[in-house]
């Protein structure tokens, strides 16, 4: 293709000659033009920015414009029905389920065959954890990726992904995946030729051959595992050099300092979303910017390349959704988003209040979670969070510990005491679940479990204890119904509907024995799943319990991302409160985290309401309420 970029004047956006063989329509080139015209000078100036180099992004918008000719006929109408609505992902329709392929159908095809399921569950956005290619023994669940164009071959092929993403838009269902953007297995052409003293491909990570610079980033660069992966980096004895390594030696840290890195990347990103990817996750995004003398984490040019990437694809794909992968703090977090003005990321996880959801239940006190709420329903209204209580990786004990400090709670005893607890060591817990990754040092370790076996279903099956298999159930659907109360997207993780408990058969897997992490990522019982329309059964009570609440969701506009929200206290540390107001309606949520029945005391005296769940009429002054219990309360 001519380099029609390398002949434009400096600041000026680009310019056809006009007629293009490639474009059915004329209006379609046109389009084209017309997001790249609206993106092309901040974009321009980010790149020279960080690059300086005229001639690659040159390439890089020839290249924008051949992914667009290539984006089929279906995706664009679906680009542009997005970009009239660019709301559409923020009201209150979306629900969100992940699962591993092999796990929850086997492969692409059988994922395909279980889409009616995954309607009668609800769920209109699936999050297909990493299917890419990956070398056996090797791969970090998917997360070490070796040819981002190539399905793994025991999950199908990019046929058998293009023709399930094209059944799912079918069906109005969202497709998800994770885009590996800071790191490639060692076993990825680029690093294979690397490894082989190919200075081209040396570049595209951080190679080198003495050990003071690698001593001079481990200063002040964190581990992500000191006890399965120490250190960050990993000397190449073939090669002669060490390379960097921050998660684990398999796994080689790109170096974005490089534009062609940028470049590739980006092509990768759309050859996915040219498949019918509607929502890219991207996996480490704090990580992807090194620099000697820092903690390699969250530097202004992570912001730069996020920026860049969220502009390339509403230039190419306006339909598809960046969803940013930062486990930190609220503060760390919120930059993603960019500003209202920048936008980066679309939507995040919403890590901190999943992490401190399970400390109250841990300690029945509501206090952290609601200081936690009011910090997230404080920001801009456009910012959209995921929501859920469980997902693929482990439970870091990320909290706010300096909100708990007053109450004389440290967080190292802290951290222990959620750990003993969860294993069900502590507290009159009734949970069961592994520690992931303990380091005996410092006695700090997260948390593996599903949401079933954490809530004491896994215990009172095992034990035969009705009364308090009642307990757990009801712990279950009453920590969905709050999830559901939270502004943003609700995710389910697969298994969760039908009250699935933790597998321990991992342990007899040479490939998985060594991750606890494998103990909540069990395969699909279908067998339990033929139970949901039964009510005499958990898996019924749940499914049925959660069907509910995701109907009503869906029903209230309250709950649309957008709406007001606020806690509410209550005179019980054990009982939150949470309201949402839209349009002139308005909706209080009332939650006992408690295993004792507890009376809420919140005395709004604007008018009477009516419990949605039950349909009884009642004033939200001193409400009893049971165990575990739980009320949507809509004022009439």
């Amino acid at each position: 293709m001519e380099n029609e970029m390398a002949k434009e004047p400096e600041g000026k956006a680009w310019q056809t000659d006009g007629a293009d063989s490639n474009v059915q329509a004329q209006g379609e080139g046109d389009i084209f033009l017309s997001r790249l015209a609206r993106h092309h000078d901040e974009l321009r100036w980010l790149y020279m920015e960080l690059y300086g180099n005229d001639s690659m992004f040159a390439e890089l918008c020839d290249r924008l414009r051949q992914f667009y000719l290539e984006r089929n006929r279906d995706l664009r109408f679906r680009d542009r029905g997005r970009e009239e609505d660019q709301d559409w992902y923020r009201k209150n329709d979306l629900l969100g389920m992940m699962f591993y392929i092999d796990n929850f159908a086997g492969d692409m095809k059988g994922v395909e065959s279980r889409l009616d399921y995954i309607q009668q569950c609800n769920v209109n956005y699936v999050h297909l954890m990493p299917f890419l290619d990956t070398t056996k023994g090797r791969s970090d669940g998917g997360y070490a990726v070796s040819d981002f164009r190539r399905v793994q071959e025991k999950l199908g092929s990019m046929e058998d992904l293009e023709s399930l993403t094209a059944a799912c838009h079918k069906r109005d269902i969202n497709v998800c995946m994770d885009f590996v953007m800071n790191h490639t297995s060692e076993d990825h052409e680029w690093a294979r030729k690397a490894r082989q003293g190919d200075g081209e491909y040396m570049s595209r990570y951080f190679f080198f051959d003495n050990e003071r610079e690698p001593a001079m980033y481990e200063r002040t660069v964190p581990q992500v595992f000191p006890t399965t992966a120490p250190g960050n980096f990993t000397w190449l004895e073939d090669a002669g050099h060490y390379v960097m390594t921050t998660f684990y030696p398999y796994q080689w840290d790109l170096n974005y300092r490089n534009p062609r890195v940028f470049n590739e990347m980006m092509y990768n990103f759309l050859y996915l979303a040219n498949k019918g990817i509607d929502i890219i996750r991207i996996d480490a995004v704090p990580y992807i910017w090194k620099e000697l003398n820092t903690s390699c984490r969250n530097l202004p040019q992570v912001h730069t390349i996020v920026r860049m990437m969220r502009m390339i694809g509403e230039i190419v794909c306006p339909g598809v959704l960046l969803l940013g992968e930062v486990v930190m703090e609220p503060e760390k977090v919120v930059p993603y988003f960019g500003t209202v003005e920048k936008p980066e990321c679309h939507m995040l996880y919403n890590v901190t209040t999943m992490a401190t959801t399970w400390h109250t239940v841990a300690t029945r006190d509501v206090r952290l979670l609601k200081r936690q709420l009011d910090i997230v329903n404080s920001l801009p209204k456009e910012y959209v969070f995921l929501n859920y209580l469980r997902c693929h990786d482990d439970i870091g004990w990320g909290l706010d510990y300096g909100a708990l400090l007053p109450e004389g709670i440290g967080e190292k005893s802290h951290k222990q005491y959620l750990n003993d607890y969860f294993q069900g060591y502590a507290g009159d817990s009734c949970s069961r679940g592994e520690l992931y990754n303990a380091d005996p040092v410092t006695g700090d370790a997260r948390f593996c479990g599903t949401t079933a076996s954490m809530c004491g279903v896994e215990k009172a099956g095992s034990e035969r204890d009705q009364e308090a298999m009642e307990k757990a159930v009801r712990l279950v659907l009453m920590l969905h119904a709050y999830m559901f109360m939270q502004s943003g997207i609700p995710v389910l993780y697969s298994g969760d509907e039908i009250g699935q408990v933790n597998d321990y058969t991992y342990k007899e897997d040479p490939d998985k024995a060594a991750d606890s992490r494998y103990l909540h990522r069990g395969p699909m019982n279908w067998k339990l799943a033929g139970n949901i329309r039964r009510r005499d059964t958990v898996e019924g009570r749940i499914f049925q319990g959660l069907s509910r609440l995701e109907q009503i969701r869906k029903a209230e506009k309250v709950f649309v991302s957008n709406a007001d929200a606020w806690t509410i206290e209550t005179g019980d540390r054990s009982v939150l409160c949470i309201g949402r107001y839209f349009d002139g309606e308005k909706i209080i949520g009332l939650f006992n985290f408690s295993e004792h029945g507890k009376k809420a005391w919140i005395h709004e005296t604007d008018g009477d309401y009516v419990d949605l769940i039950s349909g009884e009429e009642s004033k939200p002054d001193e409400v009893e309420i049971p165990a575990y219990g739980f009320y949507y309360m809509k004022k009439k």
